[in-house]
């Protein structure tokens, strides 16, 4: 294994600086993604504790990622100024901290507040991170490394939602989140120290109208808005589905405790597998075919879910899982090499729809929960996905 050569200055798979830079960005997608979805399986603890009710207990995670989404907007014109990996590590840094602190907090709207402020941190790893490896590595393998990034996303927000679902059965919610909170303190350090330093990088003062210029160009990409369109879908989809299995698993014929409902989220597994392999599909068959038969399969482990047995259940979400992964992979690399001229901004508005569909399907979807149940919610997420598959359709090589 060799390290780059003088004239190989964009890093390319097989040298140690790949290998760093794949174990960074998945140390980050952990960290961040821990922080974020850590509250996921504490929804029917935090209705029980603080008196509101499903839809509400939503609010934690649905106002950091529309913070998120909102951040993302932002952070990408301020690491054109201030660089891709200061920006990533203070992000990094600040997102555990607040994690630690959200522990101390049980009045409900403070709370919120600290949520909203960990969703605004995070951003500043989740599109300048795509946007460090689309400047950073060698084209031909922009793909791969996107996918093994989203792999650690799935490991992140796995991580949280099992660590959380696990602990809370023998421990309170604040010492659940003040564990992962000290733990993606070390990750943020960890990452500080292994993450090559940028060697394409241009700084950029901070001037709004070429941040609004390059919003128009990608605005005005007909491919680009239906691949923004795609990240809403997708990600509502699939923040509905896990934001309200815990209440599912609850009932009868279930009745699990918070221990194996926490495990459930080992279906983000599948994930982790498809997440790189979905660069090579998009090349043997194209991203043009793989993405629609990815939505479609969403649909099938959407199905395979109504069968009244938890195996069943566990081997739909699986599918479920299993292709939403390899969507996201396949549609954001898309937007990172279809925004070539405008990068930062490509990846922070796919990121920014993607977290927006988190949001508002995902508090959203739960008043259908609480007025038609898992029926009435498949039915929701069916109709939402079934858009996206005629959408994905359009979309041309």
């Amino acid at each position: 294994m060799s390290d780059l050569t003088p004239e190989t200055t964009y890093i390319e798979y097989g040298t140690r600086p790949f290998l760093a830079v794949l174990f960074s960005l998945f140390l980050a997608g952990f960290a961040i993604f821990s922080s974020l979805y850590c509250v996921q399986p504490m929804m029917p603890i935090f209705a029980q504790f603080f008196n509101v009710s499903p839809t509400h207990s939503s609010f934690p995670l649905s106002f950091s990622t529309i913070a998120l989404a909102i951040g993302l907007l932002f952070t990408g014109l301020i690491s054109d100024r201030f660089g891709r990996k200061p920006v990533m590590v203070a992000a990094l840094f600040l997102a555990a901290s607040l994690s630690v602190i959200s522990s101390i907090f049980t009045v409900w709207q403070v709370f919120l507040f600290n949520r909203i402020l960990i969703g605004l941190s995070v951003s500043g790893v989740a599109a300048v991170a795509m946007t460090y490896i689309g400047e950073e590595v060698a084209k031909k393998d922009i793909g791969f490394a996107m996918g093994l990034y989203i792999s650690g996303t799935a490991i992140g927000g796995m991580g949280g939602r099992l660590i959380a679902g696990v602990l809370i059965d023998y421990i309170s919610w604040q010492s659940a989140m003040m564990i992962i909170g000290i733990i993606n303190l070390c990750v943020a350090t960890a990452f500080y120290l292994l993450l090559p330093p940028s060697k394409h990088f241009q700084s950029y003062p901070i001037r709004f109208k070429r941040f609004y210029e390059s919003f128009i160009k990608n605005l005005t990409d007909k491919k680009l808005r239906l691949l923004f369109l795609q990240g809403f879908i997708l990600m509502g989809s699939f923040v509905s589905v896990f934001n309200y299995m815990s209440y599912h698993l609850l009932e009868a014929p279930y009745q699990l405790s918070q221990t194996w409902i926490g495990l459930i989220s080992i279906a983000y597994l599948a994930g982790i597998y498809s997440s790189p392999r979905a660069a090579s599909w998009g090349r043997r068959f194209g991203r043009n075919i793989v993405l629609p038969a990815m939505l479609l399969m969403m649909l099938i482990g959407l199905l395979v879910m109504l069968l009244p047995s938890l195996w069943m259940l566990l081997a739909g979400l699986i599918i479920f899982t299993f292709a939403f992964f390899a969507a996201h992979s396949t549609a954001s690399s898309w937007v990172s090499v279809q925004s070539l001229q405008y990068r930062a901004v490509g990846s922070s508005l796919y990121l920014f729809c993607y977290y927006l569909g988190s949001s508002v399907l995902g508090s959203s979807s739960g008043l259908v929960w609480e007025r038609f149940g898992w029926m009435g919610l498949t039915v929701f997420i069916s109709l939402v996905l079934g858009l996206g598959l005629l959408l994905a359709l359009k979309l041309k090589p």
